[in-house]
């Protein structure tokens, strides 16, 4: 009977040694295939990203167009904001954007704490954010603030949008935050791709640092 018992006992601890490596196998190959599905998904989000990211030339192409092409597209209102922080004035695209974002407002309850927020940010003596303004437009936008509508900024936010477009946009589309982009990669220099005044040159791409002569 002990014989019987300690064979008995061999043969069990071979039954469970066997099926804990089995399951150790599958285990680990159910691991693999899990971690080969996450990093196909991942690389298809990055594909769908990427996709989506892709700007078209004819699209950069537009945004010298007119500033309201410019600041209407997503990227472009980017670029365009990165150089004028670069110039330390990008409070007038700001002020725009806050005045595009006001006008969607729907509950009539949050006209006025919306609107005191840009007045306070933008237009009064002291705001943080101070554009711009003739005093006349000033006076009427704060005499607006009296019973804000959805139209209180629009004299103001269409001055700015002049300023700009008479200053900054012009010198942007002289500036690498566009020629950068306008450019293909590995496109040489010439009239179309290089900017150049008496004192200085710009860079072709962001890619390849050369001077135009």
């Amino acid at each position: 009977c002990r014989g019987s018992a300690i064979c008995c006992l061999h043969l069990l601890l071979h039954f469970f040694s066997s099926s804990a490596k089995d399951m150790k196998h599958r285990l680990g190959f159910l691991l693999q295939k899990s971690d080969s599905c996450d990093y196909s998904s991942s690389q298809g989000k990055k594909e769908k990203i990427s996709s989506s990211q892709r700007l078209s030339q004819e699209e950069v192409r537009k945004w010298a167009d007119s500033l309201e092409n410019l600041i209407h597209h997503e990227r472009g209102l980017a670029a365009f904001r990165a150089f004028l922080k670069s110039e330390y004035s990008e409070e007038n695209i700001e002020f725009w954007v806050s005045c595009e974002e006001y006008k969607k407002t729907k509950s009539p309850a949050k006209l006025s704490p919306k609107a005191r927020k840009i007045y306070d940010e933008f237009i009064s003596v002291q705001a943080t954010k101070e554009v711009n303004l003739d005093s006349c437009t000033r006076e009427k936008t704060s005499h607006n603030m009296l019973e804000p509508t959805l139209s209180c900024f629009d004299e103001a936010q269409r001055k700015i949008f002049t300023l700009m477009e008479k200053d900054s946009y012009r010198r942007f589309l002289k500036s690498p935050y566009y020629l950068d982009l306008v450019s293909p990669p590995g496109a040489g220099c010439g009239p179309e791709n290089c900017k150049r005044n008496h004192t200085h040159t710009l860079d072709c791409n962001s890619n390849i640092i050369s001077q135009c002569a």
